[in-house]
């Protein structure tokens, strides 16, 4: 528009010192001569701004289709949670046990410099929301300089917090200056000694103080409610009337009823069921206009100064417009919260030969691996809107089957070791490659065109035992603390005897990362020596021993 007006201008004074009598007075036909000549400057100017527009529109989309950001659905992803960490001050009794849960060794953990690394490299392919997560990720004692750090990032629009609040009254304003922009704070109670008997501590007059304050300080506070029955579905209304003189944002999560092996769908109050007790008490609720990527459904009574929404995890998925990524503070990109599958951008960043399109690209093969909807689930989403829905359910978790790696649903699914005891682990296993006798003279020799095969061999077996869980869909992803292979060239008998064993101090066996080192330390002898011959044959791929867990076994 500046450019528009800045040429009528010029426009006017050209013709006002052409067409200027001598007694200062234009024509009737000059005027309009004028009017028309700036018609047809403001009609081009118009024209090329809107040209200009959609070419950056096209260019835009164009980008965004062949960003790693995208998924083969055409969803692109521009917001990122990261969780900084596993700990938390605070022992809800539906999400952990009272003593706590085993933390993995902080070796195993981002640094922080490996986080904000993470973060530009996602930020420069396209995100522009970042949301801190843990844990509780106000426990990091670097939490202000993270913002900061991130905040400093020059395409980085947004950069949120979620917390369960505690300590809000001593870091908000440390926050603020750094930069945060928004913050979501975790409440599923109004009553305090409810909050204590949830969360097995004190606190919940500091959690308020810390939403007040960010009022004060000018944020719009979210507060994240989920809704249990028989547990806080009684202060539903409540929740409401803490919007009456308030502007925050309070947000109604529909319980996910799933924990490991055992569904507990009694325990979901579905979205309708909500919205249908509020409106017995404020008939003039309504529905407020949503974003195209809103996880939530708002509403408001009118004249209140905040407002509600509704987070339909279950009963009504929004999985169709997700843009949402998440980071776990063990170096894991998560494309699904409902999903097993993680993939290790820890593991591939401390690699020393893996460059950073490297990561790029494993980012991008793990967001096109991304399910349409809830990582898999599909048609088999929970529908309780309905007393038919429910008893039909119900029926059919009744005749699903009990196998540890099928979930209710009949679905695959990854065993649940959380309530399992840490030990160290140790398996090992071997495999033997007949070769012949040409190719045994030739590896003794270390003739063969590719290299030396015995030693690349044992490279390979150590780098596949440590992508088991990539390559075995229901394996844990393991910290493995020691992996050895040993290649062995036995010449009498022409083969090549692989031997691998490894180590771990977890709450899972290691046999499946021992098998896959020598299967694909095998599968290598095999690429290295397929030019000379293809005679070749991989046999006795097979457990030795395995010990530290329930049940150890030695071959005899």
């Amino acid at each position: 528009m500046r450019l528009l007006v800045n040429r009528v201008n010029l426009l006017l004074c050209q013709y006002t010192a052409q067409v200027r009598p001598s007694a200062g007075m234009a024509t009737g036909s000059q005027f309009h001569k004028l009017a028309t000549a700036a018609k047809t400057v403001e009609t081009t100017g118009v024209q090329q701004d809107l040209d200009t527009d959609n070419k950056k529109s096209m260019a835009a989309t164009i980008t965004q289709r062949h960003s790693p950001l995208t998924d083969s659905f055409g969803r692109h992803h521009t917001y990122l949670r990261i969780s900084l960490t596993e700990r938390c001050n605070l022992r809800c009794d539906y999400c952990m046990p009272a003593e706590g849960v085993p933390l993995q060794p902080k070796s195993q953990l981002l640094t922080t410099e490996e986080v904000l690394r993470l973060a530009r490299i996602f930020v420069e392919q396209g995100v522009r929301k970042i949301r801190l997560t843990g844990g509780e990720p106000t426990v990091r004692r670097d939490i202000v300089e993270v913002v900061g750090q991130l905040k400093a990032l020059p395409q980085l629009e947004h950069v949120g917090i979620t917390t369960n609040g505690l300590v809000l009254t001593r870091l908000l304003l440390p926050l603020q200056r750094a930069g945060l922009d928004s913050l979501n704070i975790s409440l599923d109670t109004l009553r305090k000694d409810r909050f204590e008997k949830i969360t097995r501590r004190k606190g919940w007059e500091r959690v308020i103080a810390g939403i007040d304050l960010a009022i004060q300080l000018g944020y719009r506070p979210k507060v994240n409610c989920v809704l249990m029955r028989n547990f806080n579905e009684d202060e539903i209304c409540d929740f409401v009337e803490f919007t009456r003189e308030r502007p925050v944002d309070v947000r109604f999560i529909e319980y996910m009823p799933f924990s490991g092996n055992k569904w507990h769908t009694e325990r979901l109050i579905s979205y309708s069921e909500t919205k249908q007790i509020i409106r017995e008490r404020w008939p003039e609720f309504q529905a407020l206009p949503n974003g195209p990527n809103d996880t939530s459904k708002a509403y408001a009574v009118p004249g209140f100064a905040g407002q509600l929404g509704f987070i339909t995890s279950m009963t009504e998925h929004f999985c169709g417009t997700c843009n949402r990524l998440r980071l776990t503070a063990d170096g894991n990109i998560k494309v699904c919260l409902f999903g097993n599958k993680e993939f290790s951008l820890r593991d591939a960043m401390r690699s020393e030969d893996c460059t950073e399109q490297q990561l790029v690209e494993l980012i991008g093969s793990a967001v096109q691996r991304k399910k349409r909807q809830h990582a898999g689930i599909g048609g088999n989403r929970i529908l309780l809107h309905h007393p038919h829905h429910r008893q039909q359910h119900l029926q059919q978790l009744r005749n699903c089957s009990s196998l540890t790696h099928i979930n209710a649903q009949g679905k695959a699914q990854m065993v649940d070791v959380a309530d399992k005891a840490q030990s160290t682990r140790i398996a090992s296993a071997e495999a033997t490659v007949q070769v012949g006798e040409r190719l045994t003279t030739l590896i003794a020799a270390n003739e063969l065109a590719k290299g030396d095969v015995l030693s690349v061999a044992q490279l390979a077996g150590i780098m596949g035992a440590k992508q088991t869980s990539q390559l075995i869909p229901l394996c844990h992803n393991i910290a493995l603390s020691s992996v050895r292979v040993q290649a062995t060239l036995l010449e009498a008998e022409q083969c090549v005897r692989l031997v691998a064993t490894v180590r771990c101090h977890g709450q899972t066996g290691v046999e499946m990362e021992a098998l896959t080192a020598v299967t694909v330390a095998a599968l290598t002898v095999y690429d290295m020596c397929k030019a000379v011959s293809h005679d070749i044959a991989i046999n006795n791929v097979r457990l030795l021993s395995k010990s530290g867990g329930k049940r150890d076994y030695q071959r005899q």
